[in-house]
């Protein structure tokens, strides 16, 4: 039982938890104004507005920075961890979901008939802006976490 005490007294964990569940629920709620159609895989799912991922660890290196300050090894490894994570939300994701819509629609174009038994999955990393926009709410988060 003290273990899920601890837990519930992380901050650190709660902010970067937290601003994960509010940017995928804001995410779906965006989607769901820009569609007009509930789509469930969007409350788990990568890509779109904010990005989660942005979220989490800038929440993360926010938390630590206000925790151990900016001049400790757990510092630098957030920032690290977070650089890598958002670096990788802009390019490798997202280049990777821009193949995939190719790649459906080629499919789809040579075999129209065929309906395809599993679509590759489109949404998957993110624009600048909505790693931005993660980025802030993380950051957000944690101040009103700590």
């Amino acid at each position: 039982m003290d273990y899920l005490a601890q837990l519930a007294s992380n901050k650190i964990l709660i902010s970067s938890v937290l601003a994960w569940a509010l940017a995928q629920i804001l995410k779906t709620l965006i989607n769901f104004l820009s569609t007009r159609e509930f789509n469930p895989e969007r409350l788990f799912g990568s890509g779109g507005m904010p990005s989660s991922h942005s979220a989490t660890v800038c929440a993360l290196v926010t938390a630590v920075a206000m925790e151990y300050g900016m001049g400790d090894y757990e510092f630098a490894m957030a920032a690290v961890f977070a650089i890598i994570v958002m670096y990788d939300a802009m390019n490798v994701r997202r280049e990777a979901g821009e193949h995939a819509k190719w790649i459906n629609l080629i499919a789809t174009t040579l075999q129209p008939d065929i309906p395809l038994e599993r679509k590759f999955k489109e949404y998957l990393g993110h624009t600048p802006l909505q790693v931005l926009m993660g980025g802030i709410l993380g950051i957000a988060v944690a101040f009103a976490v700590m």
